[in-house]
């Protein structure tokens, strides 16, 4: 017994003194990190930024952007991931875990609380009018995402055309979102390879003079990679992914709602390149249309309430597992099997994250500038920006206009709107989201506000918000 206590001790021992800052000052940190991450991933990135490398002076400003830089490549939330890295950076595995779970959990705790209200309370006039200011606020929200994306991804007519092109392949003929991030980070190969110039890109901004980071730029994590640590980390790392689905595809049946969930989400969680708005249209679609999981209108109201609550925008999935669990409940009471199939898709699609930078962050560390990653990278986001522009058009259609019309013809597939079902107090509401988001450079949660306040007054007014 106390051999195995020394063991602890010493393992304790040794874990701290590789720490760059103290385990508990470093716990701090995130928590106060995790309280602000509004604003989607540029935000969390820039308060990152800011308390990490302007602030309290605890990495480099270069070791900050080539861990950026990484897990921009990966599927998933980068800014979640940058937060695991550089916690793994200041205190090992611990810091990374500590990092990531903190960025995600006020999220978490946040939007299951009010997927609970929405369900039990979403059918009141209040509650309806809120959502009709909000739905079209979000619509203004994406618009500039694709603004934002744009002017920093398209930096050449080719990066243009590869934008267009992801934007015609989903919006007029289908073609799956996996098959599309494929196509680009091909293309992005062959445009490094055939005309380099055209992946320049520009810098992220520069950190302010101040004393000498605890994390040089030019310092090495003391954790090397090697065959045996790797083989350790995908083994355990499969299995805590895994284990969730797998128990509840035994207790509740492989035709279960959480059986589907728990795969699906799996499954998205490894193709989310480009951030949450790059593969909501592709979550949307599967989720209204093939799995009837909740409506279109649902979709663009969770993404209204997503953006409200701190954490990374992918969260919304959560919101849509547990309408779903509720909705199909199987022999589950339907409030439990709500909030089991949100923290199961909780789990599946963060579980990952911590995984690709657990597994691949010491040899990232041994990298620097490698033309081929960040030229795959390049093609990737150029893309993206057509696939928020098919999201903001998914949206613009469901928040707009309460009925659509499915063209069929040979290759093509797209919807177009019943413009005699258009609805003028969304419309009227969209453009002021419009004026306050790009002419007036609000932040989203005041536009939010704001959108929610003139719902409420149309609804308690008597307009037509439904």
């Amino acid at each position: 017994m106390n051999t195995k206590r020394d063991r602890a001790d010493a393992t304790a021992r040794a874990a701290a003194a590789r720490d760059v800052v103290p385990f508990r000052t470093a716990l701090k940190a995130w928590f106060l990190i995790s309280l602000q991450t509004f604003g989607g991933p540029a935000g969390q990135i820039a308060v990152m930024q800011r308390t990490l490398v302007d602030e309290r002076r605890w990495i480099g400003q270069q070791r900050f952007l080539h861990a950026l830089n990484y897990c921009m490549l990966l599927p998933g939330p980068e800014a979640q991931q940058l937060a695991i890295y550089v916690g793994w950076l200041l205190n090992g595995v611990r810091g990374g875990l500590a990092a990531g779970i903190l960025f995600v959990l006020p999220g978490a705790v946040a939007l299951l609380a009010l997927s609970i209200v929405y369900v039990a309370f979403g059918d009141t006039t209040i509650v309806t009018a809120l959502f009709a200011g909000l739905a079209p606020a979000v619509v203004a929200v994406v618009a500039q995402a694709v603004h934002r994306v744009g002017k920093r991804a398209l930096s050449h007519p080719l990066l243009v055309v590869l934008a267009a092109a992801a934007f015609v392949a989903l919006a007029l003929f289908g073609i799956p979102f996996p098959i599309v991030i494929a196509a680009a980070a091909l293309a992005g190969w062959a445009i490094g390879r055939w005309k380099p110039n055209a992946l320049k890109a520009g810098g992220h901004g520069s950190a302010q003079d101040g004393p000498a980071p605890l994390i040089a730029d030019d310092a090495l994590h003391h954790e090397a990679p090697s065959g045996k640590r790797a083989a350790r980390i995908i083994v355990i790392g499969l299995v805590l992914w895994a284990a969730p689905v797998l128990a509840v595809a035994l207790l509740t049946g492989t035709d279960s709602v959480f059986t589907a969930q728990g795969l699906f989400f799996s499954g998205t969680a490894v193709v989310t390149f480009g951030g949450a708005y790059a593969v909501l249209a592709y979550v949307a679609q599967r989720a209204v249309e093939h799995y009837a999981w909740l409506s279109a209108g649902d979709m663009v109201k969770g993404l209204a309430l997503a953006e409200t609550t701190p954490g990374p925008l992918i969260m919304v999935v959560q919101f849509v597992a547990f309408l779903g669990a509720y909705h199909h409940p199987g022999d589950l009471n339907p409030w439990a099997a709500g909030v089991l199939g949100a923290l199961l898709t909780t789990w599946v699609t963060f579980v990952p994250c911590f995984l690709f930078i657990f597994l691949g962050a010491p040899y990232i560390e041994r990298l620097r500038n490698n033309q081929k990653l960040s030229a795959a990278l390049t093609g990737i986001t150029a893309a993206v920006v057509g696939v928020i522009a098919n999201l903001a058009l998914y949206f613009a259609l469901t928040a707009l206009f309460t009925d659509t019309h499915d063209i069929n013809a040979g290759p093509l597939h797209f919807a177009v709107p019943v413009f005699a079902s258009i609805q003028p107090v969304a419309l009227a509401i969209t453009a002021i989201a419009l004026v306050l988001v790009f002419a007036l450079k609000w932040s989203v949660l005041r536009v939010l506000g704001v959108c929610a306040a003139l719902g409420l007054i149309a609804g308690l007014t008597g307009l037509p918000v439904a």
